[in-house]
């Protein structure tokens, strides 16, 4: 008898060639391939570079317990503070490139590489872009005692009286510092920088009359101007805080260009897998994109922003540009 020939249908015989040049790309590209379909199958580490209970912090507790749930699996916080956020930073951008190890981080990011003589990471090579996660204005701040009540006064304060006046910030650095001297800078005024080791101790040092003026980024002052023991003479968001509607933007000022918040970022070592960078900047924007959860964060006192690599990777070139030149500008060296 003749043999005879079995006949498969079309669609299942494209089916099976698409498992086997699927399960072949998989073979070409080693464990990184296959590992990243299962993602995650461990706790996911997320280095936040400072101290427990500041801003990066807080944002980076509330997506650690959001993301795990959307991933169906953990992720926790490790906070590795020291340098500034270059130990943090440096950890994360030396560890293993499998999407285990993630950062959540601040402007310091990207106002260090000008800052410090030398850093243990390159802004631009060393990680991939997850999301720009939300901002915090800086805002101005003053002793109601000292008397006065606008910027303006404040600007004719200093000058009528060089070398009077002090501020607190919460560190060397920091885009509350930077904001400071971008301040005297623009309005040509001395008044002399006292930096603190965080923003508690900067806000608790105007509050004891150590210094007549702050620099600090909104959530840790906002309890302080809402009781009235500070009085905030200006954001240096884009707008006006939707709390503090009192309270005018330098922009609205006259100080055109004059914004300067702290962000929060997402990002993953260089060389994470791509699909794996995807999904984690897919679920991190749908959390941030919730209403409890955007309202949750607004009370904390950030602006939820949710944009994705490329938000990110357009932030991180544009501030380290920025700060290059307020850092020169305002003569502080490198350490």
């Amino acid at each position: 008898m003749p043999e005879r020939k079995t006949q498969y249908p079309r669609r299942a015989v494209l089916r099976a060639g698409g498992r086997l040049i699927t399960a072949a790309a998989a073979t070409a590209l080693g464990p990184r391939f296959a590992h990243a379909a299962g993602y995650p199958e461990r706790p996911i580490r997320i280095i936040v570079p400072f101290a427990p209970a500041g801003p990066t912090d807080i944002m980076g507790r509330i997506l650690a317990r959001h993301l795990g749930e959307a991933l169906g699996g953990t992720a926790v916080v490790e906070n590795r503070p020291g340098a500034g956020g270059n130990i943090g930073i440096g950890i994360a951008a030396h560890a293993e490139p499998d999407g285990y190890t993630l950062l959540v981080t601040s402007s310091a990011y990207v106002v260090n590489p000008s800052l410090y003589a030398k850093i243990p990471y390159d802004p631009t090579k060393d990680f991939a872009a997850i999301a720009e996660l939300g901002t915090s204005p800086n805002v101005i701040l003053v002793d109601p005692k000292l008397g006065v009540n606008t910027i303006a006064e404040l600007i004719a304060r200093a000058k009528a009286n060089p070398d009077e006046l002090n501020y607190a910030s919460p560190g060397i650095g920091t885009t509350p510092h930077l904001s400071g001297e971008l301040f005297k800078i623009i309005c040509g005024i001395n008044i002399t920088h006292v930096p603190f080791s965080g923003a508690g101790p900067a806000i608790q040092a105007i509050l004891t009359g150590t210094t007549q003026v702050a620099f600090a980024a909104l959530p840790p002052a906002h309890p302080q101007i809402e009781s009235g023991a500070l009085k905030a003479l200006a954001v240096t968001g884009e707008h006006r805080w939707f709390d503090l509607p009192e309270v005018p933007t330098m922009v609205e000022l006259g100080y055109k260009d004059f914004v300067s918040d702290t962000f929060q970022g997402f990002l993953a070592p260089a060389n994470t897998p791509a699909a794996v960078v995807a999904l984690l900047a897919s679920k991190s924007i749908e959390i941030l994109k919730r209403t409890d959860i955007a309202e949750q964060l607004r009370n904390d006192g950030f602006e939820v922003i949710a944009n994705g690599p490329d938000g990110m990777r357009k932030r991180i070139a544009d501030e380290v540009a920025k700060w290059r030149d307020v850092i020169a500008k305002a003569g502080i060296k490198p350490v």
